[in-house]
């Protein structure tokens, strides 16, 4: 079948760019601190945990600039590819300086690449976007992320391979994956995709078996899993990439062991599958 994708278009919105200034808010951290079932409380002037700023410079669209999935329109910053599946695969964070709650920072986005690829799927377009987040004229936080668009899956094709650990764990931790879990991570990230929440839409049209579980949640709990395990240290790189869709309704763990380059992570699902793969380099 020919692709319909204008890819020449999309590419006219390579080197766009959008900037954010953001108070880094006491109420998040604590929703998010409570989301996490901590029991530490946050205080203004606390460093803000590793990746938290993901609560923070989400697009506030008008109800009006809602698609019927729940995201904004297409178009604005982000190119107007017309394929109706889109998530967040993955991503790479750097840590060069910690954000604060109270402070004001400044996100800088810019669109990196837009790239038309064919899957076994049909059409993949996938779109790189970096964040440069600053207080003043300090870099804290550099990040890229891989946004991917698709076509809706044939719903008689075999669903994909699981995909097995890739070590034996040293470390875990068991989080049940539950409807309040999700709904207050969306409400804390703003996030209105109905994937996650709508459990008719995202069974019935998006073909998942249940709600699904955020891919930045995941990455969340894997690195407050290092926290757990190594007190005191910092993450200074993160890399993760989703591989299957994470549902609710059952426990999933969360693991991982040291290597040589640092720390290998991953999520497993209530069947044992890999859901999500990480790696993060420690703060020596």
């Amino acid at each position: 079948m020919m692709s319909t994708i204008d890819i020449d278009h999309l590419k006219q919105w390579e080197g766009k760019q959008q900037s954010r200034e953001e108070l880094i808010s006491l109420t998040a951290a604590r929703g998010m601190a409570a989301t996490l079932d901590w029991e530490k409380a946050l205080n203004a002037g606390d460093e803000l945990p590793q990746p938290w700023h993901w609560l923070y410079f989400f697009g506030a669209a008008r109800a009006s600039e809602i698609g019927h999935d729940g995201h904004p329109k297409r178009g604005g910053f982000f190119p107007p590819v017309t394929l109706p599946r889109r998530m967040w695969a993955s991503g790479d964070v750097e840590f060069f300086a910690p954000l604060r709650v109270g402070d004001t920072a400044q996100k800088v986005s810019t669109i990196q690449s837009v790239k038309h690829k064919q899957g076994g799927t049909g059409d993949l377009v996938f779109v790189t976007v970096g964040h440069d987040i600053l207080v003043g004229d300090t870099l804290c936080i550099r990040e890229n992320q891989n946004i991917v668009y698709r076509e809706d899956p044939d719903p008689n094709a075999p669903p994909p391979k699981p995909m097995a650990p890739p070590a034996e764990a040293q470390f875990s931790r068991e989080v049940i994956a539950d409807p309040v879990l999700l709904f207050r991570y969306s409400a804390l990230t703003f996030n209105s995709h109905r994937i996650h929440y709508d459990r008719d839409y995202a069974m019935n049209e998006e073909g998942y078996s249940g709600l699904v579980v955020h891919g930045p949640l995941s990455a969340t709990f894997l690195v407050d899993l290092v926290r757990e395990q190594f007190p005191g240290a910092e993450v200074q790189h993160f890399d993760f990439r989703a591989v299957r869709p994470l549902i609710d309704g059952n426990p999933f763990q969360l693991q991982g062991c040291e290597t040589e380059e640092g720390l290998s992570l991953w999520v497993v699902d209530h069947e044992g599958a890999m859901t999500m793969q990480a790696k993060a380099v420690l703060r020596k």
